[in-house]
């Protein structure tokens, strides 16, 4: 192929990026225009955290109420709205890792919008005026390479400005990286998070047998401020937690059973109604089983074998073939069976000595007492439910009817008991502020040191971590900065702020050298996936210089003949497609990857996949691509003159931007842009909700569950655009303003998102500790930038082949240095401070003597308000355990915001700046019922025990249809001693299952 020809091959780049510039400019367009006219009509999808939350933590509506089709000011100010939004209210909103996210956004868009009118001012007509290249037209014409031989001098102005803009993020780092220590620290000292057990308590991992009771803890961290409060020792619980499992799945089964059972009644009786159901109603009467009582004449007789079944082999497709509802229910007692006799034989089972108080949500901004840990009940017993008033296997209103060994309130305002779950110790709180060793005398719960030794030889025998909780928080920040042991590896995994939905409980069974092996084992199958996964992703860039490729090969010469549209669809659009889906398919292996590291903690595997992904993006969606594209647009060249290899790499290098110039048009238009519409979660909504919402638990996750992110595989997506940015920003500056315009359009997006649709789990938000990493992460684009420009540098040729910019590049060299010796500076002075806190604050931290003495008002009798009021309803006075000295338990008298205020949202001084809900807007009629009521946290109900060893069997929620059938299979249900209630379900005369009442699962509690 002659030159004429490569060269106009090579200048297709210009037609690849218009065609991908007006493409996604058209989805951009039509996806906010759909998103303007359905978001008025799609609260639940478009704007949830309108009603879903408590009203202390709902936002004010994006727009005014809508009025009508032709209310223009609804339709079209929420782009205003969104844009003056104070993104201050995500912290109480979403939490401090939302929060510092779209943080991050907002300093990409201060960075890069002076160097993007900088650079556009200088670069541009420097790299194009009065200067060429042989074959560079179009975009090529703003590169890099496009200075000519003899005109080396122009390359002043890169140097300069590189060091202008590097300087300028030097800048912007400090003051982001002073902002997040200074807000985290007053999110961790603020009463709000700091009064928590989650804020108290630390995860000690690799502890020697030795050291695995009561006492030698005690031991070891009693001399802390305020000393120990709670101890949670881990045990191996052999296969209970399987039992578990089996228990859940046969839960969700004989739910989805019941409800079905219902639905064929339901569908029965409309026939009879019409005269349709007679041969219905003339079958054996004893085929109905449960589900027709003999003094019933209103629920029709469904026939034995129209009840659900299911088989019992290979996923339901082989063996015997079961009534699903009686299987079910033999599963159910079974299990719960072989638990109760699994955790009779775990240290500290003594169900008769324990007794919770009751949670109040009646108001969400009113304190209770705090669950923390100290009082028995929380961990330790197995739980009792009760009903009130239940009338079977009982006298009607005996307020507690036992139902086999489970029994629950029926007022759901009030808690059941906690479970047996991990080994606890309760300290009196004078000896413990004292510094004392005596442990409060509990005979019956086996917890003295004397009884773990004599149960050493239990099935369920302690196991290589503790959870320690503290009365003071410095106490938990001086035990995770401490060196605890004198061995090697022995007790120093610790891990601060734990909660218990958080711990990943497989992994703490894991010695610290066990993990340490993992943790070679992990990388380096990170690090192979890394190399092989090379092969596909240079076939992407390859892809991408298609128009060059087909000059070089003769046997794709055919694609050169084809229209520049095409060529420009085939260059342009379909590689950042098929990178996008080989990057969907890494974020699984790799976190199971970390998970399989050992890391007890998911937001610590979440912090490890951050990691690895963003290496694997950095390698393969950038180096990989740069290279391979930079040198399949200069082959023919290489080939034909080996020598010319320094200036031929120096000038095609930069032509690889097209790449990523299209990448960024498509994150920032058909990226953002989707984000707003979510036409997937609108669709899978309505979908889920009218074809899978067919149980009451099913409609309550459709209609309630909450949307968040994984930051795991958000943040390195945002971060790789940041390198990209950054690397490209002197070699080709027209990303530079591509770039601004994407992360100001994410920056939009992700306030409206946090704001108004997703709501993060804050029991595993890190205080922002993803944003240090993406920090970081940051100066990898700053060094690969540099490398770049210096071996461009050093490569460049003048029109004798000498090397012709050497002083840039020696200065190049200079700046590396300077950006190491920032980059250490920066880690070493504000690394310390990242993770805890420091002795300066240790006046504004948590102390539960505080509580005790001021904030809490007591009764006369000494015991809080809260747990007064609960004896008096309970019918009882006396349900408070004494401790060694006759004072009642300091737990009763501690504060809980963790039950009406989220332990991970941040108030600077105390203040709530979210949204006032009086407002005038309408409720949206199609939208669930709001939940006004607080939900009791995992850490409140069961302390840090493990699910298998706590928690009671999950209620089988069925739905009250108008026949009676569903408290007639709730009655069933409960005579075999299965937990099972019809609140907050109804269905209708069609079989179609929705929420009343309430709203929520009668046996709600957070995760």
């Amino acid at each position: 192929m002659s030159d004429s020809d490569r060269q106009e091959a090579q200048s297709a780049s210009t037609p690849t990026f218009v065609t991908a510039l007006v493409f996604n400019a058209i989805v951009f367009g039509a996806e906010i225009g759909v998103f303007t006219l359905l978001r008025p009509y799609f609260k639940a999808i478009y704007e949830p955290r309108t009603y879903v939350p408590p009203k202390s933590r709902r936002i004010a509506p994006l727009t005014p109420s809508f009025k009508g089709v032709l209310d223009l000011k609804t339709y079209l100010s929420w782009p205003y709205a969104v844009f003056i939004s104070d993104p201050e209210e995500i912290k109480h909103a979403n939490g401090l890792d939302a929060y510092f996210f779209v943080r991050f956004l907002r300093m990409m868009v201060k960075i890069f919008l002076p160097i993007w009118l900088v650079s556009w001012a200088v670069l541009l007509p420097i790299t194009s005026v009065g200067t060429s290249v042989d074959g560079h037209t179009g975009l090529d014409r703003f590169i890099f390479g496009n200075v000519s031989n003899d005109q080396s001098e122009r390359y002043a102005a890169h140097i300069i400005l590189v060091y202008f803009f590097t300087g300028w993020v030097f800048y912007n780092i400090y003051r982001e990286m002073g902002h997040f220590v200074t807000t985290r620290q007053l999110h961790l000292i603020n009463p709000n998070f700091s009064k928590t057990v989650q804020a108290n308590t630390v995860l000690i991992t690799g502890i020697p047998a030795r050291y695995l009771t009561h006492a030698a803890l005690r031991t070891v961290f009693g001399s802390l401020p305020g000393g120990v409060k709670t101890i949670w020792i881990n045990r191996n619980l052999g296969d209970l937690p399987d039992i578990y499992d089996r228990r859940l799945a046969a839960c969700g089964k004989l739910e989805s059973a019941e409800t079905k059972l219902l639905g064929i009644a339901a569908k029965l009786k409309q026939a009879e109604s019409k005269g349709k159901g007679k041969k219905s109603s003339e079958k054996d009467p004893e085929a109905a089983g449960s589900a027709a009582p003999a003094n019933s004449g209103t629920i029709p007789e469904i026939p034995r074998e129209s009840r659900p079944t299911h088989k019992l082999g290979f996923l339901g497709l082989f063996g015997e073939k079961v009534d699903t509802i009686d299987w079910c229910r033999e599963e159910i007692k079974t299990c719960t069976d072989l638990l109760e006799e699994g955790r009779k034989q775990i240290p500290g089972y003594n169900p008769k000595n324990i007794k919770r108080h009751s949670f109040h949500f009646d108001d969400p901004d009113s304190d209770a007492d705090d669950d923390f840990g100290g009082q028995e009940g929380v961990i330790g017993a197995v739980g009792k439910v009760g009903r009130v008033g239940a009338k079977v296997g009982g006298k009607v209103g005996s307020g507690v009817q036992k139902v086999g060994t489970v029994v629950r309130h029926r007022n759901r305002k009030d808690g059941g008991a906690g479970e047996e779950g991990a080994d606890v110790e309760h300290v009196n709180k004078e000896e413990e502020v004292e510094g004392a060793e005596n442990v409060r005398a509990e005979p019956e719960t086996g917890n003295s040191p004397v009884n773990e030794q004599a149960t050493a030889s239990n099935p369920y025998p302690p196991l290589n971590a503790a959870f320690i909780t503290f009365r003071k928080q410095i106490s938990a920040h001086l035990a995770g900065q401490a060196l605890v042991h004198h061995d090697p590896y022995r007790m120093s995994g610790k891990h601060i702020g734990v909660s218990p939905s958080d711990v990943i409980w497989g992994n703490l069974g894991l010695n610290e050298y066990e993990m340490k092996v993992r943790w070679v084992i992990s990388w380096g199958a990170t690090a192979a996936l890394i190399i092989f996964w090379a092969i596909p992703v240079s076939f992407v860039g390859i892809v991408s210089n298609i128009h060059t490729v087909c000059t070089t090969a003769s046997w794709l010469n055919w694609l050169c003949n084809l229209p520049p549209v095409v060529i420009g669809i085939i260059s342009g659009i379909l590689p950042p497609v098929l990178l996008a889906v080989l990057m969907m398919l890494l974020p699984i292996v790799l976190r199971l990857l970390a998970s399989f590291e050992g890391i007890p903690k998911r937001s610590g595997v979440e912090l490890s996949l951050m990691d690895r992904f963003f290496l694997f993006q950095v390698v393969h969606s950038f180096i990989v691509l740069t290279l391979s594209s930079g040198i399949v647009a200069s082959l023919q060249d290489l080939l034909n003159s080996p020598a010319s290899i320094p200036t031929t790499l120096a000038q095609n290098l930069p032509q690889a931007s097209t790449f990523f110039l299209t990448y960024v048009i498509l994150q920032g238009l058909s990226g953002a842009a989707g984000g707003f519409l979510q036409i997937v979660p609108l669709v899978i909504y309505y979908v889920k909700l009218y074809l899978l919402g067919s149980t009451p638990r099913s409609v309550w996750g459709i209609k309630y569950g909450a949307r968040s992110v994984a930051w795991g595989t958000l943040f390195p997506g945002i971060t790789l655009l940041t390198v990209i940015s950054l690397s490209y920003s002197i070699i080709s500056p027209i990303i530079n303003g591509l770039a601004c315009a994407t992360f100001f359009l994410f920056y939009l997006l992700y306030k409206y998102l946090f704001l108004w649709a997703y709501q993060q789990d804050l029991t595993t938000d890190t205080g922002g500790l993803f944003f240090p990493k993406a920090i970081q992460q940051t100066f990898t684009g700053l060094y690969l930038q540099m490398i770049c420009l210096a071996a461009l540098f050093f490569l460049a040729r003048d029109e004798n082949s000498n090397a012709s910019a050497v002083p840039e590049g020696a200065l190049m060299i200079v700046l590396i240095v300077v950006t190491i010796f920032f980059n250490v500076i920066i880690k070493n002075s504000y690394g310390p401070l990242i993770h805890a806190l420091p002795l300066t604050l240790a006046e504004k931290m948590y102390s539960a003597a505080d509580v005790d003495d001021e904030s809490v008002p007591h009764s006369p009798n000494g015991r809080s308000n809260d747990v007064e009021m609960h004896d008096r309803a309970s019918g009882g006075g006396g349900n408070v355990r004494p401790s060694v000295d006759g004072s009642e338990v300091e737990h009763e008298n501690l504060k809980s915001s963790a039950i009406h205020n989220s332990p991970a949202i941040a108030e600077e001084g105390g203040k709530a700046n979210l949204h006032d809900n009086d407002h005038d807007q309408e409720p949206d009629p199609d939208a669930p019922k709001p939940i006004d009521r607080p939900k009791p946290r995992a850490e409140e109900e069961y302390g840090f025990a493990h699910p298998a060893a706590s928690r009671p069997q999950r209620t089988i929620w069925i739905p009250k249809d108008q026949l009676g059938l569903g408290e007639e299979e709730e009655r069933a249900n409960l005579e075999m001693g299965i937990d099972a209630s019809v609140e907050n379900a109804e269905m209708n005369e069609k079989g179609k299952v929705d929420l009343s009442g309430e709203g929520q699962p009668p046996d709600l509690v957070l995760e």
